[in-house]
C-alpha cells in the first residue's frame, strides 16, 4: 500500500500543478497585453497634450515679439527682445484705451449669461427629471431636436426678431439670446434624474417642506457640478462668441474682445502702416483668454466630487 501511494502522490502532484502554471502565464499574458495598452494611451494623451497646448505655446512667444521679430523668426523661438510687457501696455493705449472697455463688455455678457443660462437650465432639468407632467416626454424631444441646430443659422431670425424689438446694438442682443442653452437642459435633466434621489424628496415632502425649498436647500446643491458645468461652457461659448456680436452691435464702446480684435486685425492687413498692430492683435489674444484659464481652475474643483456621485448610496 506505501509503494503504491508514493506512486500515485507524484503524480497527482504534477496534475494539480499543471493548472497553476497555465494560470500564471494566462496572468502574464494578461499584465503584458495590458502594458501594451498603457503605453499606446500614453502616447495618445501625450500627442493630445501637445495639439492643446502648442498652439498656446505660440501665442505667448509671438506676444513677447516684436514686430519684425515676429516675421523673422521661428514661430516656437523667442525674438531678439523681451517685448511682453511693452505689448501690453501698446495693449491698453491703442485707440485710446479700448480693450479695456471691450474686455468688460466682454466680462459682463459672459457672466451674466453664464448665471442665467445655468439657472434655467437647472429649473428645467430638474423639472423634466422629477417631475411627470402631460407634454414632458414632447418638450424633452424638441429640447433634444434644438441641440442639433447650429447657432449660426438661428443668428439672422434672432437679428430680425431684436430689431423688431428695438433691441440690436444693445447689451441684451447679446445677453438674452446666450440665455437659451438646449445642451444645458438636456444636461441637467440627465445630471439630475441620477444625483438627486426621488426617496431623498419624498423624505422632504414628508417632513413639510414645499417644491421650492426642497429645490434651493436641498436639490440645488446636489446639482452643483452639473451647475458649474453647465455655467462654464457657457461662459467659454458667449466669450468666443463673434458673429452674434459682429450682427448686433454697431457701436464700438459695446464690441466684445473677438470683435474688436477682429476690427484692429482689419485695419492691420489693410495696409497703411496698420502693420504695427500684428503684435498687439496677438497680445491682445493672450490677455483675452487669460480669464478663462482663471475660470476653469477656479471652478474646477466643484467637479472633484464627480458628476456621476449621487445623493444617496447603496
Amino acid at each position: 500500500m506505501s509503494a503504491t501511494t508514493e506512486r500515485v502522490a507524484p503524480a497527482s502532484g504534477r496534475r494539480s500543478h499543471r493548472p497553476i502554471v497555465a494560470a500564471s502565464a494566462r496572468r502574464r499574458r494578461v499584465v503584458e497585453r495590458d502594458k501594451r495598452r498603457s503605453t499606446v494611451l500614453t502616447v495618445i494623451v501625450w500627442v493630445s497634450l501637445a495639439y492643446f497646448l502648442i498652439p498656446l505655446v505660440w501665442l505667448f512667444i509671438a506676444s513677447t515679439k516684436s514686430n519684425s521679430d515676429l516675421f523673422s523668426t521661428f514661430g516656437l523661438a523667442f525674438g531678439s527682445s523681451f517685448d511682453l510687457f511693452s505689448n501690453i501696455g501698446q495693449v491698453f493705449t491703442q485707440q485710446g484705451g479700448a480693450f479695456s472697455q471691450w474686455l468688460i463688455n466682454t466680462v459682463l455678457y459672459s457672466v451674466g449669461s453664464a448665471v442665467g443660462a445655468a439657472a434655467l437650465a437647472t429649473a428645467c432639468g430638474y423639472a423634466l427629471a422629477k417631475y411627470r407632467f402631460r407634454g414632458a416626454t414632447a418638450v424633452f424631444s424638441v429640447i433634444l431636436g434644438a441641440v442639433m441646430v447650429p447657432l449660426t443659422a438661428l443668428a439672422i431670425p434672432t437679428f430680425l426678431l431684436f430689431s423688431a424689438w428695438n433691441l440690436t446694438d444693445t447689451p441684451w442682443a447679446i445677453v438674452l439670446p446666450s440665455l437659451v442653452s438646449p445642451f444645458g437642459v438636456y444636461l441637467m435633466r440627465v445630471y439630475a434624474a441620477d444625483a438627486v434621489d426621488d426617496s431623498l424628496l419624498e423624505a422632504a415632502r414628508i417632513d413639510g417642506a414645499g417644491e421650492f425649498r426642497i429645490f434651493f436647500s436641498i436639490a440645488s446643491r446636489l446639482l452643483a457640478p452639473g451647475i458649474v458645468t453647465v455655467l462654464l461652457f457657457t461662459l467659454v461659448s458667449t466669450w468666443n462668441n463673434y458673429f452674434l456680436p459682429l450682427i448686433m452691435l454697431n457701436s464700438p464702446e459695446l464690441f466684445p474682445v473677438t470683435v474688436g480684435l477682429a476690427s484692429w486685425q482689419a485695419s492691420a492687413t489693410a495696409g497703411g502702416g496698420g502693420q504695427v498692430l500684428f503684435t498687439t492683435v496677438i497680445t491682445g489674444s493672450l490677455l483675452s483668454i487669460t480669464p478663462l484659464i482663471v475660470a476653469f481652475l477656479f471652478l474646477q474643483r466643484f467637479w472633484q466630487t464627480g458628476l456621476s456621485s449621487g445623493s444617496v448610496k447603496g
